[in-house]
């Protein structure tokens, strides 16, 4: 990464007010972890000033029984850009005060747009927020959602939602996506992309919680066709994609699509397309998955072309990758994982 990247730039005209709601129990990381992207921004151009409220004024504390201080009630604060609502481990569980929910519901009112992190989606449902609308929350809580709220269309695979000025989030460290998305929102991708690097994240996920991310090793993709295109390819990295098939994707034709991937990510589709089931098949041998199986569901199709890729990229076959990353319990492999010979 070069340095240039991470030169702040002049602050923008006009603060933006981000208010957080935080309550006995909330998540930390929730909070934490988008105060920090929001910080890091200023960096960078932006202007965000960060408070914190509570439903009754007094300090919060967290999950992990850290002590939190607060500017003030929710009630009491002056009109904010943007309000950011943090989950908890109980609230899937119908344990919400009914003084949170008025708390989130006041400071939305006060704000231009509405966020939740994680859990904070149950808030924002009891609020009548997310009415008619969509929204996601953890994967693990989504189906409680859905059940809970019958007027919610709730996405259940999706890393956030954005449904008018309402914002949702899935589980924990998505609120940095959030942040991440909502600070392109506000000063655009270039910025936002300087503040991912700064953060050591990645600038876009694919759509599904289960996927795996776009490294920051490159441009990530700005134009709307070539996003669609990507996201496609990740969800799916085993069905062919030929050039054809993704210009139909992007509603593009195949030169088009090309001039695309060479100017925005500085590569081709098909090579794209090779770095994709590389990095499947990575996150495939992580979790504990067989040589065979990842070959195939990775879209390689034999553990020859499986090994080509694992020797091209990073030097060593398959085999020896899940040896050196699959745990760090020494000694332990999860029984099935390396089965196959490969050489």
């Amino acid at each position: 990464m070069r340095r240039t990247d991470l030169t702040p730039a002049k602050a923008v005209v006009g603060k933006r007010r981000v208010g957080f709601l935080v309550f006995d129990g909330f998540k930390l990381l929730d909070v934490s972890g988008p105060a920090e992207a929001f910080n890091d921004a200023n960096q960078f151009g932006a202007n965000y000033e960060l408070e914190f409220f509570s439903p009754d004024g007094s300090g919060a504390v967290s999950s992990l029984g850290l002590p939190v201080s607060v500017k003030g009630n929710a009630c009491d604060a002056a009109p904010l850009d943007t309000v950011i609502v943090s989950g908890g481990d109980l609230l899937p569980h119908g344990f919400i005060g009914q003084n949170i929910v008025d708390a989130a519901a006041d400071l939305a009112g006060r704000s231009r747009r509405v966020a939740s992190v994680c859990t904070g989606a149950f808030i924002l449902a009891d609020a009548g927020l997310l009415d008619g609308r969509r929204a996601t929350t953890h994967w693990q809580h989504a189906a409680q959602l859905r059940l809970r709220y019958r007027k919610i269309t709730v996405e259940s695979d999706a890393i956030f939602v954005k449904d008018g000025a309402v914002f949702t989030s899935a589980g924990v460290t998505a609120g940095i996506d959030l942040a991440l998305a909502l600070i392109e929102e506000d000063h655009g991708a270039e910025l936002a992309r300087k503040v991912a690097k700064s953060l050591v994240m990645y600038l876009q996920r694919s759509g599904g919680q289960s996927q795996f991310s776009i490294p920051l090793q490159g441009p990530a993709p700005v134009s709307a066709p070539l996003r669609r295109v990507v996201e496609v390819m990740r969800r799916d990295p085993a069905s062919p994609h030929t050039v054809v098939e993704m210009a139909k994707y992007a509603h593009l034709s195949t030169r088009q699509l090309s001039r695309l991937f060479r100017d925005e990510m500085n590569t081709t589709p098909r090579k794209f397309l090779d770095s994709v089931r590389f990095e499947t098949a990575c996150s495939l041998l992580d979790a504990g998955h067989t040589i065979s199986d990842v070959a195939e569901r990775s879209g390689f199709g034999s553990l020859e072309s499986l090994r080509r890729s694992f020797i091209t990229n990073i030097g060593v076959p398959p085999s020896k990758y899940q040896h050196n990353f699959l745990t760090s319990s020494i000694g332990h492999v999860p029984a099935g994982a390396m089965s196959e010979s490969e050489g």
